[in-house]
């Protein structure tokens, strides 16, 4: 049994709909809704000091706008868990999802129990997109084109190595064998939030230690051992 409820995050243009998601876990002992927006507002402070484990994003009332908010999501806070919602069920807007580094993509027709399911899922760290795959091949294919193209370039793009502003940093400070605690003071942020980052970096860098994560990086030429 959990210790803490899962921190859920709605974003949706739709006041009802956003009030409807909170009724529905409002009956679920291990769950609690930390907050709500809609997909045009900018992110609150509070989802970076106390990043919730599962947001949920609803697209339908604006595609480009839900999927552009879902990526910024794992940018500001990468521990956060996303599910894309939507009518529709859209491979242009699946691979748009796993582009944006979403843990599901799931429809809306689902019913509560099955969405607290896969909330409880990506909350233990799956990613039940990965599922998708599998039944629709030509999205597997041109996910790994997109991969086989990427590769190629110089430049490190955020498919293929998708660390964020703030994690370069801090593998920076890894690199030069700073602990959590010491990489928090130098940045400013809670030691919680530098631990967030550390796991969010190993995961995306395929490595289970630090030291891994380190030799990975500079290898594909992410940080250097080089001094400033």
């Amino acid at each position: 049994m959990r210790e803490t409820k899962i921190k859920i995050w709605i974003f949706s243009q739709q006041p009802l709909f956003r009030a409807g998601i909170r009724e529905s876990f409002a009956r679920i002992s291990d769950m609690e809704i930390a907050g709500e927006a809609g997909l045009t507002e900018k992110l609150s402070l509070t989802l970076e000091v106390m990043p919730p484990d599962v947001a949920i994003v609803d697209i339908d009332a604006s595609p480009e706008s839900g999927l552009t908010l879902a990526h910024r999501i794992k940018q500001v806070t990468p521990s956060t868990g996303v599910i894309v919602l939507s009518s529709s069920s859209s491979d242009d807007h699946l691979f748009l999802a796993i582009k944006s580094q979403a843990s599901a993509y799931l429809s809306k027709n689902i019913s509560s129990q099955e969405l607290s399911d896969t909330i409880r899922s990506i909350a233990d760290g799956a990613h039940p997109i990965n599922e998708s795959l599998s039944n629709r091949p030509k999205i597997a294919q041109h996910v790994l084109h997109q991969f086989q193209e990427l590769s190629q370039k110089r430049e490190v793009e955020s498919l293929i190595s998708p660390l964020t502003s703030r994690e370069m940093e801090v593998i920076n400070y890894m690199a030069q064998g700073f602990a959590n605690k010491q990489i928090a003071l130098k940045l400013d942020i809670s030691e919680q939030t530098i631990k967030n980052h550390v796991t969010s970096i190993l995961s995306k860098l395929d490595a289970n230690a630090r030291t891994e994560a380190v030799v990975k990086a500079i290898k594909q030429g992410l940080i250097s051992m080089e001094p400033d």
